[in-house]
């Protein structure tokens, strides 16, 4: 049975702005507050955080949010939420938006898998609401220029794709570890953004080939009904349509020499790309164009492109909260994802 909103969570009289609510506010979540309150082109109205502490220090961001229950969020006048909370969550509570008629920006993944992440999709296109996920990456200025040279033809024929995502740490929560809870390891944290940045790139194109090797502790690891461990490295080639042949790599507690490795390059008939981190930082990038031996800088830092997938969507929620088919590509990038843990 519907409860009654939090009085805290009322519209007021007349408001133009989106209302949203954020459903957990640890790191990642108050990161992308702050990039919504510091432009405020949305009110933040409510905030579903278990933790005393964490639900505080995102107060402090949105004074005039309520910290309210998951229900009474979904129960109040509220047109998106914004999800941050462990991956095994996600799926369950985005649907429970959707069919609320309440659009949804999620952390990645969307789903620990591709039937779940179909089921996501599914209640979104039926509820006609906005569905986005937080691959970040795209909205990095580097890689939205190499974009821009594939789409242009600039750099001829694509065929030979190389990315790579090494992290000299692990996450610092449990439930990352548990395959039940997180969907995975290395994989599905950090090698999510490449195969999307692999697809993305040349506009989803079909994959017809998926190869693996996945790793744990420098062991051969394979993934197992009922097994909860998950890897720590893996290596897969990916065969696209049209001719593309994809080499990713990513990892936990890599001994890369830094913090991160971070790269993706596109070679192609007449030129090539490369996008990097720099130093080993999780923020600061080179992006490059190669003709030959020359070599042209297409960006570098600093580039402040953290909050740029959440303002997006709320962006595209001011202008119309109705479903965008983009959603639909989320499958793809799930269904690769099972392959490379070969399910």
């Amino acid at each position: 049975m519907s409860t009654a909103p939090h009085p805290q969570l009322a519209r007021e009289p007349g408001a133009a702005l989106p209302k949203i609510g954020f459903v957990g506010v640890g790191w990642i979540g108050r990161y992308r507050m702050k990039a919504i309150t510091d432009l405020a082109c949305s009110d933040v109205i409510g905030i579903v955080e278990p933790d005393a502490s964490l639900a505080r220090a995102a107060r402090e961001l949105a004074p005039s949010a309520a910290v309210c229950s998951f229900r009474e969020l979904l129960d109040s006048d509220i047109d998106g939420i914004v999800i941050a909370t462990p991956s095994a969550l996600h799926a369950e509570q985005a649907i429970a938006a959707l069919e609320r008629g309440i659009s949804v920006f999620c952390q990645k993944p969307l789903a620990r898998n591709g039937a779940e992440t179909r089921q996501v999709i599914d209640a979104a296109r039926a509820a006609n609401c906005l569905l986005k996920v937080d691959l970040s990456y795209r909205y990095v200025d580097g890689i939205r220029r190499i974009r821009e040279l594939v789409s242009s033809g600039a750099l001829g024929h694509v065929y030979s794709i190389e990315l790579a995502f090494h992290n000299a740490y692990g996450p610092d929560k449990p439930w990352f570890y548990d395959a039940a809870l997180s969907g995975g390891g290395c994989v599905i944290d950090l090698g999510i953004h490449l195969v999307d940045l692999a697809l993305w790139m040349l506009d989803f194109p079909c994959v017809s080939e998926v190869s693996s090797r996945l790793f744990r502790n420098g062991q051969p690891f394979i993934r197992a009904g009922g097994k909860v461990e998950v890897e720590d490295h893996a290596i897969a080639n990916l065969s696209l349509q049209g001719d593309v042949a994809v080499q990713l790599s990513c990892s936990w507690k890599a001994h890369a020499g830094c913090d991160a490795v971070i790269q993706a390059s596109f070679y192609g008939t007449k030129g090539g790309a490369s996008f990097y981190n720099v130093n080993g930082s999780f923020y600061d990038f080179v992006a490059e164009h190669f003709q030959g031996t020359q070599r042209h800088i297409l960006s570098k830092p600093p580039d402040a492109w953290g909050g740029r997938a959440v303002l997006a969507w709320l962006r595209q929620l001011t202008d119309s909260s109705d479903f965008d088919s983009e959603a639909e590509h989320l499958a793809d990038i799930a269904d690769t994802l099972d392959r490379i843990y070969r399910k």
